[in-house]
């Protein structure tokens, strides 16, 4: 039998404040039963407990409002909760890391109490020596993929190298220079037989391309590197749709040599497949 409650008992029984039961009136997310039209009091069903003590709980795990309300709505499925959860976890564990950082430095400031330099400043490097970083790194990568017995120490200056090359570029990059840094990662990581970081950078490389409306060399070269990734990682469809798309966008690329470029990328990945 569904009992009404008067608005203090119902907060006892479900764990929830009073003050919280009327902003969360207030929000939509827990509405009363019925209202008394006169008084204004609330009360609320025993059949409400049950949301009223889940909200107390994702409340405990810091969940915002409204995702809470995502995580209550009717139409929530165990996959959208468990979703909602991740991403909650995601910034939870970047806040503890970001504290922890914190807390690093306060230590160190304490054992040398003076005024550290800023990020920017401790560099020292202005724009164009980042520009002329970037590109250098980025050919030292293409070096080292061409050794053809490359060391473990070589494979990790490589990675090392890549992602160097792709973050001074995102300093002062155009849009397409982060495109193709982020190829570069891609190209490094699938060479390496690592296919989880290289479909991560080969997908950043393609948000990149197609947020920034860039077309020709490197939209082609997204889905050779999609492409490539895939057949790292083993996935059939992915490597399909890459090899599709990129022989689609190599029609718009100007340049004849960096479209033969494009199409010996994409003939070497169908004849891994094909071996």
């Amino acid at each position: 039998m569904n009992e009404l409650l008067s608005i203090g008992r119902f907060a006892r029984m479900s764990g929830l404040t009073i003050d919280a039961l009327r902003h969360y009136d207030e929000l939509g997310l827990l509405r009363p039963a019925a209202v008394d039209p006169d008084t204004g009091y609330r009360r609320y069903g025993t059949d409400q407990l049950a949301d009223a003590r889940r909200i107390g709980w994702l409340r405990s795990l810091d969940l915002p409002l409204d995702r809470i309300a995502a995580w209550l709505a009717p139409a929530a499925t165990e996959d959208s909760r468990a979703a909602i959860l991740r991403r909650q976890l995601v910034a939870v564990e970047a806040r503890l890391t970001r504290l922890q950082r914190i807390g690093h430095r306060l230590r160190v400031s304490i054992d040398t109490p003076e005024v550290p330099m800023t990020t920017s400043s401790a560099i020292g490097l202005d724009m164009a020596a980042r520009r002329q970083l970037a590109v250098d790194l980025f050919n030292h990568v293409w070096t080292l993929l061409e050794v053809p017995a490359r060391t473990v120490d070589e494979d990790d200056e490589m990675v090392h190298a890549a992602h160097a090359s792709r973050y001074h570029w995102g300093e002062d990059g155009e849009a397409a220079q982060r495109a193709r840094g982020e190829w570069q990662c891609a190209r490094v990581y699938s060479v390496l037989g690592r296919p989880e970081p290289a479909l991560h950078h080969a997908r950043r490389c393609l948000d990149l391309c197609q947020a920034n409306g860039l077309g020709d060399w490197d939209l082609a070269a997204a889905w050779e590197a999609v492409a490539r990734a895939s057949l790292v990682a083993g996935d059939h469809d992915g490597l399909e749709r890459g090899l599709d798309h990129a022989r689609t966008a190599l029609a718009d690329i100007m340049d004849a040599e960096d479209r033969r470029l494009i199409e010996t990328d994409l003939d070497e990945i169908v004849a891994r497949r094909d071996a």
